[in-house]
């Protein structure tokens, strides 16, 4: 039986995984032009600056957009699921699942925060739920 794909962390995101894996949500931040983005990037998206780090994050937001899935993209995913864009309050627009109610309750402009799940021993991944 297949599972579910699992990210496969690079250079630029595997501080990322590491920081999932301990429970916290982590962004990249410009030095110079003081942008916070995602995903990470080898330069900045807004002045192409290479002068940039991770940040903690709020790991809360609201709800931007949502659809219902309803056919699974492939094998190891649970369907109906809730899949968001969630407007972080730190002012990055995030893709996540939204978990933890159904999914008829997952509607533009709910607040939501992080909640962290692991999918294998390596990898935690970052879900939403509501606030």
């Amino acid at each position: 039986m297949m599972s579910r794909p699992v990210p496969q962390p690079t250079t630029l995101s595997r501080p990322f995984w590491d920081a999932a894996a301990d429970g916290r949500l982590v962004l990249p931040k410009c030095g110079d032009c003081g942008l916070t983005f995602f995903a990470p990037e080898p330069a900045c998206p807004g002045c192409l600056s290479r002068n940039w780090t991770y940040v903690p994050s709020t790991g809360t937001g609201t709800v931007y957009a949502v659809t219902v899935v309803h056919r699974a993209p492939g094998p190891g995913f649970d369907v109906p699921f809730a899949l968001a864009i969630v407007d972080l309050d730190d002012g990055v627009p995030l893709l996540s699942h939204v978990v933890g109610c159904p999914v008829d309750d997952v509607v533009i402009g709910l607040r939501v925060r992080v909640d962290f799940r692991p999918l294998t021993a390596e990898i935690t991944l970052p879900y939403f739920v509501p606030a």
